[in-house]
Order: structure tokens, then C-alpha cells, then sequence
């Protein structure tokens, strides 16, 4: 497959903690695949909406955790 990405993406191994905006505050425990300055790629067991928007709380290798709020622009379905 061939990389269509303009920004190099990083393998990183934590946790995001997702707060959707403009309905419940159900908090969700995701995996992310891979970080770049602009997209995350995550595994995720619930179900997620294309267009809405999450709070998040992303802890990256320093023990960093740095606040964002995320669009999901695309799904993907896959068997775990």
C-alpha cells in the first residue's frame, strides 16, 4: 500500500481517554496505532461517529499529557 500521508507518523504505545462534546460524557479507553501532528490512528470498541468531536487526553512517551480535541474524518471496521 502506498503512503499517502504528508506527515510522518509515529508508533506509539498509550492510551486516549474520549469525551464526546455534544451528547453523553461517556469516557472511552482506546489504543493508539500511530500519532502525527495531524491525525491519530486508533482502535477503538465502541462505536464512533464520523463528524463528532472528542475531548482528549493523550499521554505520550515523556509521561507528557497533552489536551486536544479530535474529528473522526474516517472508519475503518476490523475484527480483533
Amino acid at each position: 500500500m502506498d503512503e499517502r500521508r504528508r506527515n510522518t507518523r509515529s508508533k506509539l504505545e498509550s492510551k486516549l481517554m474520549l469525551k464526546r462534546l455534544d451528547k453523553e460524557e461517556k469516557e472511552i479507553i482506546i489504543d493508539v496505532a500511530d500519532v502525527s501532528k495531524t491525525g491519530v490512528g486508533f482502535v477503538c470498541d465502541e462505536p464512533l461517529v464520523i463528524g463528532a468531536v472528542y475531548e482528549t487526553y493523550l499521554t505520550i512517551w515523556t509521561k507528557e499529557v497533552l489536551h486536544a480535541f479530535i474529528q473522526i474524518v474516517r472508519i475503518e471496521m476490523r475484527d480483533r
